[in-house]
């Protein structure tokens, strides 16, 4: 079995490491570079959508993850996120 297991999609055999594309994560990537705007009115809300975003990715990752990483990945930054939110 090994370490490969963590890695590889059990129907295909495939590695999958990272997937593209993944709009959650575009999304992330988005807000957080439009944070570094001169903009700051507007750091709240792209907070705010940028955390939205990796709730979505991490709920879809832990559901639908190809590998047992992603999904242990998945439910680690879900679990974040919502830290994040109660405090």
């Amino acid at each position: 079995m090994g370490v490969d297991w963590w890695v590889r999609n059990g129907d295909t055999g495939k590695t999958v490491l990272f997937q593209f594309p993944n709009p959650a994560l575009w999304v992330f990537f988005a807000a957080t570079a439009l944070r570094w705007s001169p903009y700051d009115e507007i750091d709240t809300e792209l907070r705010w959508v940028g955390s939205g975003a990796l709730i979505v990715w991490g709920l879809d990752e832990l559901v639908r993850g190809d590998a047992p990483y992603r999904r242990i990945l998945g439910a680690i930054v879900l679990g974040w996120q919502i830290a994040n939110l109660l405090t």
